[in-house]
């Protein structure tokens, strides 16, 4: 609390501001995590060691090249400095972060589509600017 001129006694309160751009921050960890069962089930199943080791890799090179922009009005998908997907947050219907132990699998969706993304981002930050930014009801 402080004092104003007038002598009133004011509380002043953090709001994030809305206007800013919330770049999430990548995760490894599902990955490498694939990436690494996919060694053993080499030696069990090769076909199947290969395909998710494939697959791992490939989840790897989308983890360094796209980034996730929360801003105030749309969640922005960019690939380097190219916008890659907008998504307004007035069209969404609902969003889920499946698993909150070990999230691997974000869904969310909107009036015409509904996507599914694997959690290649730091799960904490997207948790907390979805809540902020676009609110379950």
């Amino acid at each position: 609390m402080s004092t104003n001129k007038a002598g009133l006694e004011t509380v002043t309160t953090f709001v994030p501001d809305s206007r800013s751009i919330v770049k999430l921050k990548p995760s490894y960890n599902i990955p490498i995590v694939l990436v690494i069962a996919a060694i053993p089930l080499l030696l069990v199943q090769a076909w199947l060691g290969v395909a998710i080791a494939l697959f791992g890799l490939f989840l790897l090179f989308q983890t360094v090249t796209l980034s996730l922009h929360f801003t105030a009005t749309d969640l922005d998908i960019y690939r380097g400095e190219k916008l890659l997907r907008r998504f307004p947050y007035q069209e969404w219907q609902n969003w889920r972060i499946f698993w909150n132990a070990v999230p691997i699998l974000f869904y969310f969706k909107e009036v015409k589509s509904i996507h599914f993304l694997p959690i290649l981002f730091d799960p904490n930050t997207l948790k907390t600017c979805l809540e902020e930014r676009c609110p379950r009801i």
